[in-house]
């Protein structure tokens, strides 16, 4: 008797693990790290994780039949997270650079954007460009290309855990102008109430940049996986209409 619940014990727990395992599997899917301070690309809204790339990412996975979704993870920690195995992937307005090739893969480009210079209305005569800050304050995200930009011209750099931080000290006069992706800038701080006729972008974007979704140096199955993704959205129109819902075109 004790033998027959021993073995009808095992065979129980074995099913159990098996079933479990895959539920796992079923269930894990994708998953892409987005730092929600990056309106229209991800952010928070009534609660909700909300953007362009926060419905990108189930649109591709959607296109390729199988699920990706994204979590809110804060900008400082993120290539860390990726490179842990944390997630799979950063959804997060990430540019594409060479330093960054170095030690993750990129999808195809999804947007091209640049850095710009925000500043206040009322100082739009003296302010056309970058050119017109040497040695003045300004308030950048840190960690951004934005940030590494910066380090090119004879600026006083201010940094902050996000853009908005700078922008509010950029209104009370704590800075003289913020940098941010012109992608951001023109949804953030343009199409915002809160900053309407108070704010500005001064001349043109000072740099041109890809904009593309990483992953895992070498993650080739991943890889191959978002940019057929990709493809199939572009060639169906749904990618070019979430564009058009943000006001991405």
């Amino acid at each position: 008797m004790k033998k027959t619940l021993l073995i009808i014990s095992i065979l129980a727990l074995a099913t159990t693990l098996m079933f479990a395992q895959g539920k796992k599997e079923d269930k894990s899917g994708y998953i892409f790290a987005s730092d929600a301070t990056w309106p229209p690309l991800e952010f928070v809204e009534n609660g909700q994780l909300t953007g362009f790339e926060v419905e990108l990412m189930p649109l591709i996975g959607e296109k390729v039949g199988t699920q990706m979704s994204v979590k809110n993870i804060p900008w400082d920690t993120i290539f860390a997270g990726l490179a842990n195995g944390a997630y799979d992937g950063v959804a997060s307005g990430v540019t594409v650079t060479e330093e960054r090739k170095a030690s993750m893969d990129f999808s195809t480009p999804i947007l091209t954007a640049g850095q710009v210079v925000i500043i206040r209305s009322s100082d739009s005569a003296k302010v056309k460009g970058i050119g017109d800050l040497t040695n003045k304050k300004i308030g950048v995200q840190i960690g951004t290309t934005g940030d590494f930009a910066l380090e090119n011209y004879p600026v006083q750099r201010k940094a902050y855990d996000d853009i908005g931080l700078a922008i509010e000290d950029l209104l009370n006069g704590n800075v003289d102008a913020a940098v941010c992706d012109s992608l951001i800038a023109s949804d953030f701080v343009l199409a915002n109430e809160n900053y309407k006729n108070r704010l500005m972008v001064a001349g043109a974007p000072f740099t041109e940049e890809d904009i593309a979704i990483a992953v895992q140096k070498g993650n080739k199955t991943l890889l191959d996986l978002i940019n057929k993704g990709l493809e199939l959205a572009k060639a169906d129109g749904s990618f070019d209409a979430l564009k058009q819902k943000w006001n991405l075109l």
